[in-house]
């Protein structure tokens, strides 16, 4: 298996074979988080004025996500589990728009196949990837707001490629790293509003799911769904 760690928009164009688009802080641990409160179906869309249309067109469906970390106006959540874990989102159907995460998944279109990536499912993502046995794998890292790289999502594609070449890794390392660095914005007092001292945790409860969040087409939309491996 031919493993590449790719990053940002760039790495995203270039990706081929299965690609995981990793953005731990914290699109795609959200959106583990609200498939497990119950949400039936995510849109990832990668305009937030797409996400207002959508609303518009379907009212019942929940917006959820971010600019700038903070929820725009007239979304029902920000891009915060804590947030998101408030409410029974049974049957729900949810429009995800953000600065990284969902803007991978818009521009990876060489990839043969597209699953998400954080560390609250990384094992169920290992236990796929092995099961799929790809020739190519692409692990692309989001990146703060796509601008530039972040630690967290590339100490995931550290983990993954790690993991599956049979090597260990010291994941409590990882998060102390991560605590001082990357995630010492989740501590900051002002911004307890809208990036808590708890989304830091909850992204990192490593394998704390047992699905992954395949990408599947529907029409001109991407929408996400939970297979359990």
């Amino acid at each position: 298996m031919e493993i590449k760690i790719l990053q940002l928009l760039d790495g995203a164009r270039k990706a081929e074979g299965l690609t995981v688009i990793i953005d731990v802080f914290r699109a795609f641990s959200v959106a583990c988080y609200a498939f497990d409160q119950g949400v039936s179906k995510i849109y990832p869309v990668g305009q937030i004025d797409l996400a207002y249309g959508l609303k518009e067109k379907h009212p019942d469906y929940i917006l959820v996500g971010e600019r700038h970390e903070q929820k725009p106006e007239g979304f029902d959540y920000g891009n915060s589990p804590s947030q998101i874990r408030r409410d029974r989102l049974d049957g729900k159907v949810m429009v995800h728009t953000t600065s990284s995460g969902t803007q991978g998944i818009v521009n990876a279109t060489k990839a043969d196949e597209l699953i998400t990536g954080s560390f609250v499912n990384a094992g169920a993502i290992i236990r796929y990837i092995r099961q799929q046995q790809p020739q190519k794998l692409s692990l692309v890292c989001m990146g703060y707001a796509c601008q530039h790289p972040t630690d967290e999502d590339t100490f995931l594609a550290e983990y993954i490629k790690a993991c599956l070449e049979g090597e260990s890794v010291d994941f409590p390392q990882m998060v102390e790293r991560l605590r001082a660095g990357a995630g010492a914005r989740f501590f900051a007092p002002e911004k307890q509003a809208w990036a808590p001292q708890a989304d830091f945790d909850l992204c990192l409860d490593l394998d704390r799911f047992d699905f992954v969040l395949q990408v599947k087409q529907e029409g001109d939309l991407f929408y996400l769904q939970k297979a359990v491996v």
